[in-house]
């Protein structure tokens, strides 16, 4: 590819932000967030918590202050936000899930479109997980 050809896709990028469908996964199953499809671009954590209900509603205002990352839905124990990439606006789905019949906090992150997330959704997971840790009572 020339360098013109580079610049005009990265600029059209940017500019036309790609979303992606929502995934028809989302959602809690059978007692369970969905497994991840391909480790590639999603990531998927069971945190073993005391009161998962409490650790679910500590980690709200700490998901609610990442970057460029907008609650969709919370009730019942399950929270679904999205968050996008700064500079081409990709977006992923997180979710968390309150199991409390196995003293549980799912996680899992899960980029809508592309092959791979450069490790977004874990790191993303990483930094829940360690707010989560640290506002410990």
């Amino acid at each position: 590819m020339n360098l013109l050809f580079q610049s005009f896709l990265l600029i059209s990028l940017a500019l036309f932000h790609v979303v992606g469908p929502v995934p028809a996964e989302l959602g809690v199953h059978n007692g369970a967030l969905a497994p991840c499809p391909s480790s590639a671009h999603c990531a998927r954590a069971n945190w073993a918590v005391a009161d998962p209900e409490a650790a679910l509603a500590r980690l709200v205002p700490v998901v609610a202050a990442l970057p460029r990352t907008e609650l969709v839905e919370q009730y019942d124990g399950y929270l679904h936000a999205t968050a996008s990439s700064a500079l081409f606006g990709f977006v992923d789905d997180l979710e968390l899930y309150a199991d409390s019949a196995h003293g549980l906090l799912q996680a899992r992150s899960v980029s809508r479109v592309g092959d791979s997330d450069l490790e977004v959704n874990g790191r993303r997971l990483l930094a829940l997980e360690q707010g989560l840790s640290s506002q410990a009572p």
